[in-house]
């Protein structure tokens, strides 16, 4: 075991494992992170606490990582290197460890100018690899960036980010053997609409043996209406939805498009259980928190594994 977390015994023992997402409150207001975390408690294996998504100031991912720690549950704290440098994420990083985080998802970040602060000053001291070889420095070697030894080890289990389907195609598998030669432990991918492709993507995958040097997660959404659905196909970047998913949830109609959209979610979840090199799904509900028991159960998830 490299950190012990519920999720590496999970993912080490070869289960299927199922992770969610919780974004902080745009305050201090800890009921909003107690009633979403009450709607995955028991649905998944760990929590992923966004770190200020978007670039929109939210409460820090430490710290509601630490709240989740407290209720019992595991969080996986999201790390973005637009808003550190390399002194500041070093020092989070003991200080989330300190207070119980042992998943770590190490991310780039999105640019200021899409969030609330379009003026901020970005920081990217490092880049999203040199994030996750930062951390295994720290958990492997004992030592900080400047060569420092350590006082206490941080052993996390360390994350990264991945889409299937941003351009060129051909080298996202290539991006991801970076992820992987860096260190990184787990991958959670971009949501997947497009099942086809991803197929294809994760035939790469198995070419290059990827797929044993890591866990992958495949990333899961599920569609309130069409709207939603359109809005994904033509305005978010790296992200392709397929004409016949608009097709079921326009024909779906405005009453029953979020039942559709569960559908749709469950089905795309039984293809992926059947998909080489696939270990899990990262279920981001977006808001919809109290649709993820159902998708699990569903989906035939549930209960989760005790290990």
């Amino acid at each position: 075991m490299k950190a012990g977390s519920n999720l590496e015994k999970i993912l080490s023992s070869g289960g299927f494992a199922v992770t969610g997402e919780l974004g902080p409150p745009k305050g201090a207001d800890v009921s909003v992170i107690e009633r979403k975390a009450s709607l995955l408690k028991g649905n998944v294996d760990a929590i992923n606490v966004t770190d200020n998504q978007t670039a929109i100031v939210r409460m820090s991912s430490i710290a509601v990582g630490a709240i989740l720690q407290r209720m019992g549950l595991e969080a996986t704290m999201q790390m973005v290197c637009r808003d550190r440098n390399r002194i500041a994420i070093q020092s989070d990083i003991f200080g989330a460890y300190g207070l119980g985080i042992r998943n770590i998802l190490c991310l780039s970040g999105d640019h200021q100018k899409f969030g609330n602060h379009p003026t901020a000053k970005n920081v990217f001291d490092l880049d999203s690899i040199q994030l996750i070889q930062t951390v295994k420095l720290m958990r492997d070697e004992h030592k900080v960036l400047g060569g420092d030894e350590i006082e206490g080890v941080p052993a996390m289990f360390i994350g990264a980010a991945a889409n299937p389907f941003a351009d060129p195609f051909e080298y996202r598998v290539i991006r991801l053997a970076k992820k992987v030669a860096a260190g990184v432990d787990f991958i959670q991918t971009q949501c997947i609409y497009d099942m086809d492709k991803f197929e294809r993507f994760m035939q790469m995958v198995r070419d290059r043996g990827l797929h044993e040097k890591v866990h992958i997660l495949a990333g899961v959404t599920p569609l309130k209406s069409v709207g939603m659905a359109r809005y994904m196909k033509e305005k978010v970047a790296g992200m392709e939805v397929p004409d016949e998913i608009i097709v079921r949830m326009k024909s779906a109609g405005k009453e029953k498009a979020r039942e559709e959209g569960l559908n749709i979610c469950v089905e795309q979840i039984q293809r992926l259980r059947k998909i080489e090199g696939v270990h899990g799904i990262h279920l981001m509900a977006i808001e919809w928190e109290d649709a993820v028991h159902s998708i699990v159960e569903r989906a035939g998830l549930l209960p989760r594994p005790q290990v």
